[in-house]
């Protein structure tokens, strides 16, 4: 589950960081007008948008990784029924 942790933080910093630049530009263009709920549902947006290509390689490698321990388990429980019978 490592790679989940990795994955999971590294989302969540890209996150972070653009709803700073976000809520930054739009506090030194237009102050009086700035909405937080508006500003995180953008940095969200724009987060998954730069995620799909920036952490393409992250997410991939989180899934090999599930789908080995998905195929692993998969061959126990046919090992077992084998067995049964």
């Amino acid at each position: 589950m490592k790679e989940f942790a990795i994955y999971s933080a590294l989302r969540l910093g890209l996150m972070l960081t653009t709803f700073v630049v976000i809520a930054g530009v739009w506090l030194l263009v237009h102050p009086s007008s700035f909405n937080l709920v508006f500003a995180v549902v953008a940095a969200f947006l724009v987060s998954g948008l730069i995620a799909l290509t920036m952490l393409d390689r992250r997410r991939e490698e989180f899934a090999r990784k599930i789908q080995a321990r998905a195929d692993r388990a998969a061959a126990k429980l046919e090992e077992r029924r084998a067995r049964e019978d």
